[in-house]
């Protein structure tokens, strides 16, 4: 029998689907950890392998896990929800933990299947993209009292733009690859936003913004939707749960969601904010954030999708530079097509900066 094949039999022992005989079937569109589907005896369950290349510490990843959900469903059923559809419910293995080690290392976990609800990939309209604001600022209501401070750094200094930035600078000293010389234009621009680096984290440093519960994958496909009514149900893929800045979720989101073009678009005059999407966005946030966030926050809004714009930028380049270590490619020069589009999104949003600020106020002026 394959080790793959061994460390899934494993797993499948390790926890009670209600009957003997399982089988587990590969699920979904995720890279990062394995992911199967379990018929049980009368539900089906999600079985994962924790993606050990991605999370060096699996252990204080389920512990905010465990402790995030259970505290979703505490305050979903205090309000009147329904927690077995609106959070993730982890499954305990047979031991009674909440992960199961399989004999070469691999962490395994469970959850039950969420029923009736559809994933999409992309916001096609901008229907769906105010259900997934919905979604993530419900997310920061429920998790306004949580204690940030108690949760792990799954990937450590994970959104600290001013330590991206040094990175960058290290790379293009050692410029490993003489691939430098080939992209000033693209240095130059980041390079001259270095302060911009530090705008949220110097609020931060001086209490401006406070330390939230932060989802940092605000993407459409991280949100079940309920395949009858269309609308957002439940926050998934809570591996990035960590301590850090409201913020940053909200702009992670108009990255990705608030232009019309590939992440690689060689074509840059395709590569533009939509400046309707990100109203369209930032009212659906915040009404389902519901006094959540304070006036600062709502104010710095639009410095988080410039600062995710840029620190994502920043990351492509370094890769870049470095020899496409991290980042997945197809093609030579596909990082550095990926920094560009960036790049162009932060200066379309510093265009737009006034109308960008314009939207936090007029949502201030009517939450009053």
């Amino acid at each position: 029998m394959a080790q793959a094949e061994q460390t899934l039999r494993e797993a499948l022992a390790a926890f009670d689907f209600g009957k003997e005989a399982v089988e587990a079937v590969r699920y979904g569109a995720g890279h990062i950890n394995d992911t199967f589907l379990v018929e049980g005896e009368g539900r089906r369950f999600i079985l994962q392998r924790v993606s050990s290349a991605a999370f060096k510490e699996p252990d204080k990843l389920m512990e905010n896990v465990v402790g995030v959900t259970e505290y979703l469903g505490r305050e979903i059923a205090r309000q009147g929800g329904d927690p077995a559809r609106e959070t993730l419910t982890v499954v305990r293995a047979r031991d009674g933990g909440h992960s199961f080690t399989d004999s070469q290392g691999g962490v395994w976990r469970v959850f039950y299947y969420v029923e009736g609800t559809v994933c999409y990939q992309a916001a096609e309209t901008p229907e769906l993209f105010a259900a997934s604001g919905r979604a993530f600022g419900r997310f920061q209501r429920l998790l306004r009292d949580y204690p940030a401070a108690t949760l792990h750094e799954t990937i450590p200094r994970f959104h600290d733009t001013e330590d991206r930035l040094r990175r960058l600078k290290a790379a293009i000293a050692a410029d490993p690859l003489d691939r430098a010389k080939d992209c000033r234009a693209e240095i130059g621009f980041m390079l001259a936003r270095e302060s911009d680096c530090s705008a949220a984290l110097s609020a931060l440093r001086e209490g401006v913004l406070p330390l939230r519960v932060t989802h940092n994958d605000t993407k459409l496909n991280n949100v079940l939707m309920d395949e009858k009514t269309g609308e957002a149900l439940c926050v998934i893929d809570l591996d990035t749960v960590m301590p850090g800045l409201s913020i940053n979720d909200f702009g992670d989101s108009i990255r990705f969601g608030a232009n019309h073009s590939a992440e690689d678009e060689r074509d840059l005059s395709k590569v533009n904010l939509d400046v309707d999407l990100y109203r369209v966005y930032a009212a659906a946030f915040l009404e389902a954030a519901g006094g959540a966030l304070t006036e600062a926050e709502v104010r710095y809004l639009p410095w988080g999708a410039k600062l995710m714009t840029l620190e994502c930028g920043i990351r492509f380049l370094t890769d870049h530079l470095e020899g496409d270590t991290y980042f997945h490619i197809d093609r030579p020069g596909q990082n550095l097509d990926r920094a560009r589009t960036q790049c162009k999104l932060v200066a379309d949003m510093e265009a737009h900066w006034d109308e960008l600020n314009a939207v936090s106020e007029a949502c201030l002026a009517g939450a009053r």
